[in-house]
């Protein structure tokens, strides 16, 4: 009985673990990409490089491990992938490091939490959240979504005064430019374009999965039409200037390497398989844990700034998303409650017909 208990909570804690560890991993692209952004490395090479390793990484462990259950390819699921490729290694990564290049990795981090938030309205209208608004549940989840947004708004437009300054402020992290107002709102606008982006694209590889279910596979694919469409666009965006694609044994190779295995390779597949299970929604819940991990990592690392108006927004932002999350798992329960009391009612309908049938052979 107790080992049955135990299980029970470790399957229960699986899905809590990987998207805390997807969130971790996210942290420390964040200060490894803002660090080789800063050392002059293009945003959109950093992209393709990025997305090969990540290639390159999980391919063999997809055709070995998914050689017996992969679905069969179709025009409509290569379709799928090269939306998919193209929204979230594309456009929206290539947006995120564009607008960090403008500001700073913590605030970059903090514009993502309203990432969440985009996933659930576009879950929704996809049928894929089901909402009824006289469920209290459903009703912490939308609250929960505008704290997101109100929250995620707060640390874009109120600065207020320094509360910590940088930690080491000659380190050779700063960049290259001060970030100014202008910066701020330019690095804003290019970032949320960015989160819009990457949520069509969890919905969408949650929709995909239902017909090819291999979320290694499906990585694999992701990763290598990442590359060729990304080798595209910074081709045309870095048009003579060949000396971009050059890498050295510095930052910009280990941020590239540790990007391409956890955060594309690894991180695709582990929100591919927590999704087959929570929905994209609670994927995406979890974002706000990201900016607390940079904002430390930041203050040390990148010599960067901590400002009120940040804190405080990052405390509506904690708060809505304690509201999501709880909805969410009141969801879950009630849906795995359904499901024992039909698979309960079948059996006992079963038994029903079986002693029915028995008593007519006897009669």
């Amino acid at each position: 009985m107790e080992n049955q208990k135990t299980e029970t909570w470790i399957e229960k804690a699986k899905p809590f673990i990987a998207v805390l560890s997807l969130q971790l991993g996210y942290a420390v692209m964040d200060v490894l990409s803002k660090a080789a952004l800063n050392k002059g490395m293009s945003n959109y090479v950093f992209v393709v490089y990025r997305h090969a390793v990540a290639f390159i990484v999980i391919t063999p462990f997809a055709l070995y491990f998914e050689k017996k259950v992969r679905p069969r390819m179709t025009i409509s699921i290569l379709f799928k992938i090269m939306v998919l490729s193209l929204l979230e290694p594309v456009i929206d990564q290539n947006l995120y490091f564009l607008g960090m290049k403008y500001t700073t990795a913590t605030f970059a981090a903090a514009m993502s939490n309203m990432l969440p938030a985009i996933t659930f309205i576009l879950a929704t209208i996809l049928r894929l959240e089901k909402i009824k608004i006289k469920c209290i549940r459903s009703q912490a989840k939308v609250l929960g979504t505008i704290a997101t947004v109100a929250g995620a708004m707060t640390m874009t437009l109120v600065k207020g005064p320094i509360l910590l300054d940088a930690f080491g402020s000659n380190s050779h992290n700063h960049p290259s430019v001060a970030i100014t107002s202008q910066h701020t709102i330019a690095g804003g606008v290019l970032i949320t374009i960015g989160c819009i982006s990457w949520a069509c694209f969890f919905n969408l590889q949650a929709i995909t999965l239902q017909t090819y279910p291999a979320t290694l596979s499906l990585s694999s694919w992701i990763c290598l039409m990442g590359t060729i469409e990304g080798a595209a666009v910074a081709s045309v965006m870095e048009w003579g200037h060949p000396s971009v694609w050059s890498i050295k044994w510095d930052m910009r190779l280990l941020s590239t390497i540790y990007t391409g295995i956890f955060c594309s390779g690894l991180g695709y597949y582990l929100q591919g398989v927590v999704m087959k299970t929570r929905g994209p929604v609670f994927v995406t819940a979890f974002s706000p844990l990201n900016m607390v991990i940079v904002a430390i990592l930041g203050y040390f690392l990148l010599a960067e700034q901590m400002f009120l108006g940040r804190v405080i927004g990052a405390f509506i932002i904690c708060l809505g998303l304690y509201l999501v999350i709880w909805g969410k798992n009141k969801d879950y329960d009630a849906s795995s409650n359904q499901i024992i009391e039909e698979h309960v009612e079948s059996a006992k309908q079963t038994a029903g017909e079986n002693c029915t049938h028995e008593v007519i052979i006897i009669h």
